[in-house]
């Protein structure tokens, strides 16, 4: 079973192949809640770093996983340059779970965090071109069930970004702003968050409904980049067309939240 997160499709793109060449079914983290995964024996974990750390929502779906301690585990993180302590992070978390981090790797994609630097992602299209090479050892590795954590090290910068204060004070000056003004409530924003954090309220204005964000975000992105009319924001910007990234490999129907 390959579990995974993703907001714009990268994590997406590296799950599904991985589950193809592994014959292994695929499913989104946020539906684990509730699901006994107990008789899969080999678990896969694939998911973005955010902020050289696991996605804010992420800590939570993984310690609540039903899995078994006897499952071949792995992680695959993809990232704009470093894994940071997402490996370190997540290995821990399984530990205190009694199940062991059995290999780890990441894959290199374009940065579409909201900490990128100012990096278009659409022009770091060029990474692609080593993923496969990249995905061809990691499979590799995954057949033979090899035990090497890549990427597992321990940074005092991630840990200290990673801090609860720290992190609930990042969510809210990079967190998604909606300007209301250019929403027309199509509801793509609501179907693509994966977290249900966004829903469309009726207005007393013209445009009869608008989006409105709640207080689950993880800041994942995926409504500032499927916003069809750059409706959203972050870091005080509006994120310009030409700004908005999704995987080459990856339909906007395929990121809506089942």
């Amino acid at each position: 079973m390959i579990l995974y997160f993703s907001g714009t499709g990268n994590s997406l793109a590296v799950a599904r192949q991985l589950a193809e060449q592994l014959n292994e079914r695929l499913m989104p983290l946020v539906e684990t809640a509730g699901v006994d995964l107990t008789n899969e024996k080999r678990i896969g974990l694939v998911f973005p770093t955010y902020d050289f750390n696991l996605p804010p929502a992420l800590p939570e779906m993984v310690a609540r996983l039903n899995i078994s301690p006897k499952s071949y585990v792995f992680t695959v993180v993809t990232c704009g340059s470093m894994a940071g302590n997402c490996i370190w992070v997540l290995r821990r978390i399984l530990r205190a779970k009694g199940i062991e981090l059995a290999y780890s790797h990441k894959v290199s994609v374009p940065d579409n965090s909201a900490l990128a630097f100012g990096h278009n992602p659409n022009k770091q299209l060029g990474k692609f071109e080593r993923v496969p090479a990249r995905m061809e050892q990691i499979i590799r590795g995954l057949q033979a069930e090899s035990h090497i954590l890549h990427y597992s090290w321990f940074s005092v910068l991630s840990w200290l970004l990673g801090r609860p204060a720290v992190e609930r004070g990042m969510i809210r000056a990079l967190g998604p702003k909606l300007n209301a003004g250019k929403c027309t409530g199509c509801n793509i924003c609501v179907r693509v968050c994966p977290m249900e954090n966004i829903q469309l309220l009726s207005t007393l204005s013209d445009s009869g409904l608008v989006a409105r964000t709640g207080d689950n975000c993880t800041v994942c992105l995926a409504c500032v980049h499927a916003c069809p009319q750059q409706a959203m924001s972050t870091n005080g910007k509006t994120t310009l067309k030409d700004r908005q990234y999704r995987h080459p490999d990856i339909n906007m129907k395929d990121l809506f939240r089942r």
